[in-house]
């Protein structure tokens, strides 16, 4: 067996089937798996998504939001153990593909328009 179909085989295997249909633009909700000493909780972290990158395996996505007036972003894996969830709380009509553009918006600026003919 070729050394390129064996990789390709274990990345599916540990790929997760369950994704919700994410989209730039769409306000998530991502539940985070945190270890605190031997507990075990789970965190969500709610934003809009700015950026994807679609890599397989190596999917991520860039969600970003106002935490205290400070723009916070993280990276989350899409096929991470440690995700546990991502919830669709609305989506949004956009034209880009990546939305870096509202890193230099503040306030009612960085709202975009409400998409009302999607089923969520």
């Amino acid at each position: 067996m070729n050394l390129s179909l064996t990789l390709k085989s274990i990345e599916e295997a540990q790929m997760k089937q369950n994704l919700p249909t994410l989209l730039v633009g769409d306000t998530v909700s991502v539940g985070v798996l945190i270890q605190e000493g031997n507990k075990q909780r789970v965190q969500t972290y709610q934003g809009v998504i700015i950026a994807q990158h679609r890599a397989g395996l190596n999917s991520t996505i860039t969600v970003r939001r106002l935490f205290q007036g400070i723009g916070v972003e993280r990276v989350f894996p899409l096929h991470s153990p440690t995700v546990q969830k991502f919830e669709v709380v609305r989506r949004a009509k956009v034209r880009r593909s990546k939305l870096y553009y509202l890193r230099d918006r503040v306030g009612k600026a960085t709202r975009l328009k409400e998409k009302f003919n999607s089923n969520i």
